[in-house]
């Protein structure tokens, strides 16, 4: 099993309301980004990690992560899937359709290696791909552009989409292709899986998965990981 992996850090959070982008800002004493990599890094099937930076980022080169053998740095596009796309290219003349390609946010810090481990277990013979995920469990409302809501969701079935997210490199690669050339934007690499007409597995993790878009997240990410090292 040959494992590439893409960490898609160009943004600049702006939900955070802070100077720096979300990823730089520290829980624990450290930046969001270097527990995110080091989760990363500790999975010894992983080749190797393509961080992907904004051209203007001033952080990261202070950081000394590049010591690590396992990550290398690229720009970034303007949105989440260009990003990505632009991590493929740069993988484009070492790896295989069939390799996999695992893309994780870089402001998920509190993603379980077991739930990774886990991941490529259940996809190991699929021949798509799929990502982390949990069923949602608060009822789910449509709201209009004055946030009225339209209508109740029917929560069975629906769940919460996290990272990594795990796809065959070749299939991936055709599937951001086909977002750019439509001049679409996805969210998420499984969105644009599905619009090629393929259907990932969403495979259950572990729900303290968060990802920090919000100040009080800092928070809640410390707790968190204070409780896994207390599990460990």
């Amino acid at each position: 099993m040959t494992v590439w992996a893409i960490v898609p850090a160009a943004g600049i959070g702006r939900r955070m309301q802070t100077k720096i982008p979300k990823q730089y800002l520290n829980v624990n004493g450290k930046p969001v980004i270097e527990t995110s990599l080091a989760r990363i890094s500790a999975l010894n099937y992983v080749r190797q990690i393509v961080v992907m930076l904004s051209p203007q980022d001033k952080v990261w080169p202070t950081l000394g992560l590049e010591s690590n053998e396992k990550i290398v740095c690229q720009t970034g596009g303007d949105n989440r899937y260009q990003s990505v796309l632009n991590g493929l290219v740069y993988l484009e003349p070492s790896a295989a359709d069939d390799d996999w390609v695992l893309v994780h946010d870089a402001a998920r810090p509190c993603v379980r290696i077991r739930d990774i481990n886990n991941l490529f277990k259940q996809l190991s013979d699929h021949p798509v791909g799929g990502l982390l995920g949990a069923p949602v469990d608060n009822t789910m409302k449509l709201v209009d552009e004055n946030e009225d809501i339209l209508h109740s969701i029917d929560r069975v079935n629906v769940w919460n989409a996290f990272t990594p997210q795990v796809f065959r490199f070749g299939l991936l690669f055709e599937a951001l292709t086909a977002i750019g050339r439509s001049e679409k934007t996805v969210t998420d690499e499984a969105s644009a899986i599905e619009a090629l007409g393929h259907k990932p597995r969403m495979v259950l993790g572990n729900r303290d998965n968060i990802k920090i878009t919000q100040p009080e997240d800092l928070n809640l990410a410390e707790q968190i990981l204070s409780s896994q090292a207390l599990d460990s």
